[in-house]
């Protein structure tokens, strides 16, 4: 299984901003139920883009600075991040596949 990052405010900008491949990050919390229903999703595009994208997770709750800076106010958000900068926002449970589609035009 591929390796799912813990983000947090002492590596988000080396881990996140500054990687060189694309990086799908999940925006999450402990108490969320479909933040629950999307990890193994998440967890399979993962796998499937191992060495194509950087995975990882943000929780809103232990790091509410990640969050407010790029205005998550619904969890769960997946920001896909390509050379620093957001390029896809999605929100709330969506399937696998219309996930994929959206991260697939970025990661090579």
């Amino acid at each position: 299984m591929s390796e799912i990052f813990t983000f947090n405010s002492e590596n988000f900008e080396r881990e996140v901003i500054k990687s060189d491949i694309p990086v799908l990050v999940d925006f999450w919390a402990e108490w969320c139920v479909p933040c629950k229903m999307i990890t193994p999703i998440v967890e399979k595009l993962a796998e499937e883009y191992k060495g194509r994208l950087k995975v990882g997770k943000v929780n809103v709750d232990e790091e509410g600075a990640i969050a407010a800076r790029y205005r998550i106010r619904s969890i769960p958000t997946l920001l896909l991040f390509d050379r620093g900068e957001v390029r896809e926002q999605i929100i709330g449970v969506q399937s696998k596949e219309a996930i994929d589609k959206r991260i697939s035009p970025y990661v090579s």
